[in-house]
Order: C-alpha cells, then structure tokens, then sequence
C-alpha cells in the first residue's frame, strides 16, 4: 500500500539530503539540554546524518554539570560580567564535570540503536586536544585565572577525523602550549570551529522553538541584520540570549547558516534541516529572500510553478519554447536558493507602459508576501526603464490587484500591440497602475 505522505516527504528531503553530503556540521549542544535526558532520540538523528555523509562536530556545554561539582564540593561560584571566574579548585570541578558528561555522550553515541532506523550502526567518536587556548587575563582589576578564550582551532586534524567517517566530539576545554588547561564557554568553541573549519551549518540546540521575539513571534528564517536588531530589543530565553550573539558572528564570518533548534522536541533537528518549513530558526547573513532575473536554468522551475494555474484556467498556457525564448523577460524569487515565484514584465516604450505576466507563486508558500516582492519588482524595473504605467490582463486576481493600487481599464487603454494580441474568448479583465516618480 503506498503512503503519499512518505513519498511527499522523502521526495522534499531529498534535495536536502543530496546538498549536504559531504558538508560540515558543527552542532552545540549545552549542558542544560543533557541535564534533561533527551539525548537518546538526538543521538539516533546525529548517527542517521553521518549515515548520510554528513561530517558532524559535536560540541557540548556543562553549566548545570559544574554547578553540581562546585556544590558537592563546597566551592564558591564566581562570575565577573557573566563569565565564571575558575580559580584552581573551580578548574578541577569544570573537569570533573566535562569528563563525566564525555563519557555519557560516547555511550549514547557508541549505542546500536534496537529498534530504531540506524540499529547496527557503528559511529566512531574522536576526541582530542583540538582547541588551544589562551587566558582572558585580568578584567576590570578581576583575575579571570584558568577563563579562556579561543587562540586556535586544529582544523587538519579535525578535518582528518571527518575524513575517516568519524564524529568529532568537542568540549568547552582548551589547552594552551605551556601546558594549561582553560575553561572556556561552549558557544564560542562552537562558534570558532564552525568559523576555522568553513561549515555550512552551526546548529545550536536550545530549550525554545528559536527566536521567538518580543511579541511572541517565532521567526523561522531571518536575515543576520534583523536577528540583531530582534536581540537588541531583549529575548526572554537565556539559552537563546547566550548562544544568538555567536549564530550571528558565525554567518558573518562565513558559515553559511546558522540555526536554533528545540532540543525538546524529538526530531527536531531533522525536520529543521530536511523540510522547507524547518522548525526552529536558520540565520543567513543576508536576506534568504531575493529576486533575480531568470537564466534559461530555470525554464524547468517555472514550468512546475505556472502548471497548476494553467490547469485551473488562471494562466495562459506558454510552452518551454515560448519561455526559452522569452526568458529575459523573466524574473524569479527565491528563497534560500530554492525557486518559488515567477513573473514577466514585457515592455511597451512607445506607450509608456509595461504588462505584468505569468505572475507565480509555489501553493505552500502564498501567504509568504512573495507576490509582493515580485511585483515590487516589477514596478521597480518599469520604473528603470522611464515607464510610467504597469497593467495586467486576469481573468481570477483582479481584486488581489486592485488592492495594491490597480485599476479597472478596457482593452482601448492598452498598447496598440496589446490590443491587437487581446483574447476576447477569455474575456481577461484589465487593471492598469500609475507609477509614482
């Protein structure tokens, strides 16, 4: 029996699957999200993306874990400006704690998976002295003392582990060459090797959905800029507070994406990364959203996009020939690389007007706005070219028109060409658009 859900869903995560193949994942896992217990359904996913030939590097937090160590110990915390001021006795706590939560990870890592889609698999977990680091020193008159910070990432010996099929298992710990140990935190270790290594995805794992903003919003796709402007404003989840800063300045650096995934929900992580919709929020240094004229690259998408409406009667029908032809005519909207809106403007110099045309949008994602950045577009373009007047001929979205500033026209107010062209069979309605200068 055939299940079109599934075959609807592995067909929408096979473009995912065939793009990442071969790619670089740093993922951050902090200590609160292992301080719950959902590690068995994260570690099935991060063994099944390896499966996939994904190179992962795993970075783990222990806040919470350190916590504990200090009060079994008696230790007092220390913090000066947020970070933990880790004298002796608070170093030996820190590795207490990273040693314990290390060996958790490889057990749930090393496990065969019964009854679970990767049962049999044998994942390799890599360790090692991979960070070297260096002491933030005094700040403001206070000895931050075994505090660190990041001076090198071992990047071939990183990538040689990856090469190997292995999972790179990365602590908040960093050695320096004198022979010290420094505790360091764990979003800028993530940070960093995301950076060092060139990845296309930093994921941080955090307790919320993602970026929810102060009005409760959840922002599933945001450019790095707006991100910023969201965290200036204040954000109610520390975890979220913490690590944004960090997904910001590692897209700015050149990760290509990074994200902020529910670590409470089961499968999260996949649906982030193999569904459009995703499930928490992908941060790209720029707009995810972008309008370009179209190369004959894209006939096959368009096609796929105008075909339900010719279908319905909304558009005319134009073959592969008329769009390889006219393709320069063409512009589409894409949305994190992937196509989903199209549109013509044919010009009319003579009289001063442009047609909009083939105006498209893919069914999951109308209600995006995207009809409005294409016509946006247009009117931009119109306007290069000193037109002053855009008119559409439809014959089903003259109200959706008409409430952006189209009005009714007949066929004696189009371009002589226009007219000559006009369909009366279809009896499409007319709306014309003045341009402000």
């Amino acid at each position: 029996m055939l299940h079109p859900d599934f075959v609807l869903a592995f067909r929408e995560a096979a473009p995912y699957i065939n793009n990442f193949r071969g790619k670089t994942f740093v993922i951050a896992i902090n200590g609160e999200c292992l301080a719950r217990g959902n590690l068995y359904g994260l570690a099935q996913d991060i063994n099944l993306l390896v499966s996939l030939g994904v190179r992962i590097v795993l970075v783990h937090g222990a806040r919470p874990q350190i916590e504990e160590q200090l009060r079994l110990r008696g230790t007092p915390r220390q913090f000066h400006h947020g970070r933990r001021v880790t004298d002796a006795l608070t170093m030996e706590a820190v590795k207490s704690a990273v040693g314990g939560l290390r060996h958790d990870l490889e057990a749930f890592m090393s496990m065969g998976m019964p009854n679970s889609p990767m049962h049999g698999a044998c994942l390799r977990v890599a360790g090692g002295n991979f960070v070297t680091a260096q002491p933030l020193g005094v700040i403001d008159g206070v000895d931050m003392q075994f505090s660190g910070r990041v001076r090198k990432i071992d990047t071939a010996a990183i990538n040689k582990r990856l090469d190997l099929g292995e999972l790179v298992l990365m602590s908040l710990i960093g050695y320096s060459p004198t022979g010290e140990a420094f505790n360091m935190t764990m979003e800028e270790v993530a940070c960093q090797t995301a950076i060092e290594l060139k990845a296309e995805k930093l994921i941080f794992m955090v307790q919320s959905d993602g970026l929810v903003d102060a009005d409760g919003v959840l922002h599933s796709a945001i450019a790095a800029e707006q991100a910023e402007a969201i965290f200036q404003r204040g954000i109610d989840s520390e975890e979220v507070r913490v690590s944004l800063p960090y997904a910001i300045r590692a897209t700015r650096e050149g990760v290509v994406r990074s994200h902020l995934v529910s670590h409470n929900e089961d499968g999260a992580l996949l649906v982030e990364l193999f569904t459009d919709f995703g499930t928490g929020t992908m941060i790209a240094r720029d707009s995810l959203v972008k309008v370009r004229e179209a190369s004959i690259e894209d006939v096959g998408d368009i096609l796929a996009l105008i075909r339900p409406l010719q279908e319905q009667g909304i558009l005319i029908k134009r073959s592969r020939e008329h769009l390889e032809m006219q393709i320069r005519q063409y512009a589409v909207l894409e949305h994190d690389e992937r196509i989903y809106g199209c549109v013509a403007m044919l010009p009319f110099h003579e009289d001063g007007m442009a047609e909009l045309a083939c105006l498209a949008i893919s069914q999951e994602r109308r209600n995006a706005g995207f009809g409005d950045r294409l016509l946006k577009y247009v009117e931009e373009q119109a306007r290069l070219c000193g037109l002053k007047k855009v008119f559409i001929l439809t014959t089903q979205t003259a109200h959706w028109f008409a409430e952006r500033g189209f009005q009714p026209a007949t066929v004696d107010d189009l371009p002589a060409v226009r007219r000559e062209l006009y369909n009366h069979n279809r009896r499409s309605k007319v709306l014309i658009k003045p341009l402000a200068a």
